[in-house]
């Protein structure tokens, strides 16, 4: 009967152990772990413009509506009156899941990454007013957004990095 019962509580271990902290607000995702369905209704709390303080100057994101399976949005850096730099994102629907992309550019539009790479975050899972992807999350309370991602530091630790946003425009 044991027997029998081994491969039923292996599934149940893993299903119960879900993603793992990553860093305080974050959450990771191991290799071979599967996002959790989702469609972009669950980020629908994104779109507008925020704006806010970060990266020692001001920090714009703005999200456009969802259409075609997708939603955009920008960020941008402003430190002493001059660009910092700019991030261009993309939000899929992807067989059943959600997955965030990015690119990062330069104040004259150069790549930081290789012309055909981005950033990915893979989906883990929504709550109320919280996107979970791996490395980077969302929180979304009244008119303020919150956006917590990951930075790999040169000695191979991890920081978390916190932007905080208010509602500019609809």
């Amino acid at each position: 009967m044991i027997r029998k019962l081994l491969p039923c509580l292996a599934v149940v271990f893993i299903a119960a152990t879900g993603p793992n902290q990553f860093t305080e607000h974050t959450l990771k995702l191991e290799p071979g772990d599967r996002s959790a369905p989702a469609t972009l209704a669950k980020a629908a709390f994104l779109e507008g413009t925020w704006a806010g303080e970060g990266l020692g100057g001001k920090v714009e994101e703005i999200w456009s509506s969802a259409h075609g399976g997708a939603m955009m949005g920008m960020m941008r850096t402003v430190k002493d009156g001059k660009p910092g730099f700019y991030e261009f994102f993309l939000l899929r629907e992807e067989e059943g899941t959600l997955v965030l992309r990015l690119k990062h550019f330069n104040p004259d539009l150069t790549g930081w990454e290789e012309k055909d790479k981005h950033a990915s975050f893979r989906f883990i899972k929504a709550e109320s007013g919280r996107l979970y992807f791996d490395g980077l999350t969302y929180e979304r309370t009244g008119d303020n957004l919150r956006v917590w991602v990951v930075m790999k530091k040169k000695d191979g630790s991890h920081s978390e990095l916190e932007f905080n946003y208010k509602r500019a425009r609809s």
